[in-house]
């Protein structure tokens, strides 16, 4: 199998001016047949420079969510180009990005740690402490899915 088959991408946030705004939450992804999930926060330029956010993992029950529980998870974080921190496991209150420009943080949830708690989805949520509007956005891959998707056509 080819290693880019392995990850599955999808969009978390779309690229915006201030994607942060007020908090905010991913879509939610299902890993029940996964080995993980990586979301991927690229942020470019902040207003005033003084940017961060606190970054936190739900554990949720369904799509929807009707219930979520924060969960540990580990990440690591590039402030300058091309140069990754390493990973720090945190507990379910989460980290805070530091202030600057131009930074990308990885997230990654094992399966293992939702399902040790009874769930089978998941999402991640970043609150702003300071309104300060900062270019960016979260993109999130499935790692190893068990069953592959397939497509579907109306062509026979």
């Amino acid at each position: 199998m080819n290693i880019l088959d392995q990850l599955h991408w999808t969009s978390g946030l779309v690229p915006e001016a201030d994607c942060f705004a007020g908090g905010v939450t991913t879509d939610v992804v299902e890993c029940r047949s996964a080995v993980g999930v990586l979301f991927l926060i690229f942020r470019g330029d902040s207003t005033g420079g003084t940017a961060t956010g606190v970054v936190t993992v739900n554990a949720c029950d369904d799509v929807t969510p009707t219930t979520t529980s924060a969960v540990p998870f580990y990440y690591r974080s590039s402030t300058t180009f091309d140069t990754w921190g390493a990973w720090t496991h945190v507990a379910a209150t989460g980290f805070t990005m530091p202030t600057g420009d131009n930074q990308m943080h990885q997230v990654f949830v094992p399966a293992a740690e939702l399902a040790a708690n009874g769930y089978g989805y998941v999402q991640m949520a970043i609150t702003e402490p300071v309104n300060d509007p900062v270019d960016a956005a979260v993109l999130i891959a499935v790692i190893q899915q068990r069953y592959q998707q397939t497509t579907t056509t109306m062509l026979t």
